[in-house]
């Protein structure tokens, strides 16, 4: 069912801070910074073999990420993992009664298709699915 782990999500408060440590401590090229308004996030990616971390700052007092950061302070938010059929996954998954927060595919950063299992069903980890690049 899992193909890989797409990426690692990762909450903070500065998108900026966040970038030019990975990018000029590290070595590593960023993604162009890409707000998702449906999310209320602004996100940039870095690349690190097939995977990727995502960095994720709320755009709006009203944002998951904000209160997240509010609640919990900057870190791991979520994981995700790639597979070849999403709507396919969360059929299935649902059938086994794993508590979905998504029950059909949304729209997340770069276009793809994603959903989100509930932490509830995982162990307290938040888990997004995201569909292979056909």
């Amino acid at each position: 069912m899992l193909n890989k782990i797409d990426h690692i999500g990762i909450a903070v408060k500065s998108l900026e801070k966040a970038k030019e440590f990975y990018e000029k401590s590290l070595g590593l090229t960023p993604s162009p910074v890409e707000p998702v308004p449906s999310q209320m996030v602004t996100t940039v990616f870095f690349k690190i073999g097939d995977s990727k971390i995502e960095f994720l700052e709320g755009s709006s007092p009203e944002s998951p990420i904000t209160k997240f950061i509010e609640k919990k302070g900057e870190g791991i938010h979520h994981i995700c993992y790639e597979v070849d059929d999403l709507e396919e996954t969360l059929s299935e998954l649902q059938k086994s009664g794993i508590q979905l927060i998504d029950k059909s595919p949304r729209v997340g950063a770069h276009g793809k298709k994603i959903a989100f299992i509930h932490p509830k069903s995982t162990n307290g980890i938040l888990t997004e699915l995201t569909e292979k690049d056909k």
